[in-house]
């Protein structure tokens, strides 16, 4: 901004990697309001407040473009968990799962209780859920999914079957009022139980919706193991007909039998690329983590129990040493232990890192904050990438790694004005130590926070700082096609 001469907040002395993989370059940053009002040698430019953050890196705040975060908006406001390690904008309503539109006077069936049970299932309509947002706002943006498997438990009498062209109708007229309303896209769970019956014919017809508002298609496929590349074809094939992008959640190739298909994968998307828009994300660890089931069991090496409602005192773990103390198998085991969660260690290492280095693939966490002892990527994600596959391992530049977690996903989501520090964006600012940014988080220890971030700034607003949440609550609600 030509001729500025006073800010409310300068960022001094700093090196600032804008997002977009340019080189990072020694600069001042000044904050106005909620936008970032100049960048340069700003040091005639009186401010309200003033950083100094020498030897730090100044770089957009971090998109968690893979979260199960609906309820936590509203639960764990102050976000802990995500602006701990440098997140101000997190995508919610992923794996088919949204919290809205949907009323429960039970508990909902797995894996939508991940959300919580019966009483946070009040919002008939997606602006509903949309105005509570609003009203007791998060210390970080959000942009909303709306669930397949929430529509069809609102839709159907029975989810374990086909839909009617009657309820195919419903769930559309509900996707559309939800996109009028400001989701920015439909995400589904074929994987799970609730939509695994759903045929490619419906879901193609629930997402034709989406192409008149600009939406996008989001989906934890029905198979990531044997049949993944059959998915993968399923996946395209669900874009192409409705005319929309498509996003593949936390991308992975899981069993034993399948470590390094995701050669075969990778070089899939780059053939279908060419003609069409495909996105995908990634977390970068060897386990994943849903709710107990037995065919997810069947394709671990080790299975740890993350919750359990009837019996809380075996979170934390594994599920062999539950079932070997009740003299059963890892089955009966899992059912006694029912309603519950589980981290699977499926993955090979190899395939995690070569799925990391694709240039196209953003970075989500995947985590699930109302889970007891959660998988620890819900607190180490991003810092985890910056630190250990970035800087000790080498697999990017610190440039790109930036350029993955910001404004390739602000893109691909629709993030009006985010994802870059440039003149005229919203001030969404991660300060990090370069040398000391890591994960702390483990399976053993899954809560701890970061080290490395300095200051967390979400529209203008410090909400992280000196190791602690602020109390601030500058988040909001990004509504699709709104600044």
């Amino acid at each position: 901004m030509a001729g500025l001469e006073r800010c409310d907040l300068k960022l001094s002395g700093g090196e600032v990697i804008d997002g977009t993989g340019a080189a990072r370059m020694r600069a001042d940053v000044a904050i106005v309001d909620d936008r970032i009002a100049a960048i340069g040698d700003l040091s005639s430019v009186r401010a309200g407040r003033e950083i100094d953050v020498t030897g730090r890196i100044v770089a957009p705040g971090f998109v968690d473009v893979h979260t199960h975060d609906d309820r936590a908006l509203l639960s764990k406001p102050t976000m802990d968990m995500k602006v701990s390690q440098g997140v101000t904008s997190v995508v919610v309503g992923n794996c088919g799962i949204s919290l809205a539109p949907l009323v429960m006077d039970r508990r909902p069936p797995p894996p939508l209780d991940l959300l919580g049970t019966e009483e946070w299932w009040k919002y008939g309509t997606f602006d509903a859920f949309l105005t509570a947002i609003d009203e007791a706002p998060a210390s970080v943006n959000a942009a909303f999914l709306v669930g397949h498997s929430t529509l069809r438990v609102g839709a159907m009498d029975d989810v374990y079957r086909a839909a009617r062209s009657d309820e195919i109708k419903t769930m559309r007229g509900r996707l559309e009022e939800s996109l009028d309303a400001g989701a920015s896209g439909l995400s589904t769970g074929l994987f799970y139980a609730p939509s695994e019956q759903a045929p490619t014919e419906e879901v193609i017809e629930i997402a034709r919706a989406l192409k008149t508002h600009g939406g996008r298609y989001v989906t934890h496929m029905r198979n990531e193991g044997a049949d993944v590349v059959k998915s993968l074809e399923e996946t395209f094939l669900i874009g192409r007909e409705a005319g929309v992008p498509v996003i593949v959640s936390h991308h992975k190739v899981h069993g034993k039998d399948n470590f390094g298909r995701s050669k075969e994968t990778l070089a899939l998307f780059d053939r279908y690329r060419k003609s069409q828009k495909i996105g995908l994300d990634v977390y970068p660890y060897h386990a994943s983590s849903t709710v107990l089931k037995a065919d997810s069991i069947a394709f671990s090496n080790r299975v740890m129990v993350t919750w359990s409602v009837p019996h809380p005192e075996h979170k934390g773990r594994d599920l062999k040493d539950v079932a070997e103390e009740w003299g059963v198998d890892v089955y009966a085991a899992a059912e006694r232990l029912q309603p519950a969660g589980a981290i699977y260690f499926s993955m090979d290492e190899d395939d995690v890192q070569r799925i990391l280095s694709y240039p196209q693939a953003m970075f989500g966490s995947d985590g699930l904050p109302h889970d007891e002892f959660p998988h620890p990527r819900l607190w180490g994600t991003f810092p985890r990438i910056l630190g250990h596959y970035s800087r000790d391992l080498g697999l990017f530049p610190l440039e790109e790694a930036v350029r993955r977690m910001t404004s390739l996903s602000a893109e691909e989501f629709g993030l009006k004005d985010r994802g870059e520090v440039a003149e005229g964006k919203f001030a969404d600012l991660c300060v990090f130590d370069a040398r000391d940014i890591i994960d702390s988080a483990t399976f053993e220890d899954p809560m701890t926070p970061a080290a490395g971030i300095d200051t967390v700034i979400v529209n203008g607003r410090i909400v992280w700082a000196e190791g602690r949440c602020t109390g601030e609550r500058s988040g909001r609600a990004l509504r699709q096609g709104r600044a």
